[in-house]
């Protein structure tokens, strides 16, 4: 006769065996590269990313309404986004920034790190 805990055990390796693990979610980072010196006529757009705010250009916006706000920016030509990052912030902050800006068009996000 087969006792339980053979049994139990069977199960749990058939179902570790047989599931898939899925990713929640994939934010794509990219290598900073040099540019030629004075290509750039537009100034950079500043954004510092808090733990509880996130201010553009000094003024509050919330993550939903990032987005609309920087379409105006980039309409015209591609634009670097500068990103600092206060204390207290969180890796899963910053990736939600990063989920959130990579809609929009002609935006090169670049993260400056702590200050």
């Amino acid at each position: 006769m087969t006792s339980l805990i053979d049994v139990i055990f069977l199960l749990l390796l058939f179902f570790m065996l047989t599931s898939t693990f899925s990713k929640f979610s994939e934010v794509e980072i990219a290598a900073a590269a040099r540019g030629p010196a004075g290509s750039e006529d537009r100034p950079p757009l500043f954004l510092q990313l808090g733990a509880d705010d996130i201010r553009l250009n000094g003024d509050a916006v919330a993550l939903d309404a990032l987005p609309d706000a920087l379409a105006p920016e980039t309409a015209e030509a591609p634009r670097v986004l500068l990103v600092a990052l206060r204390d207290g912030v969180t890796a899963q902050r910053l990736t939600d920034l990063l989920v959130a800006l990579r809609g929009v068009p002609n935006l090169s996000p670049t993260v400056m790190g702590a200050s």
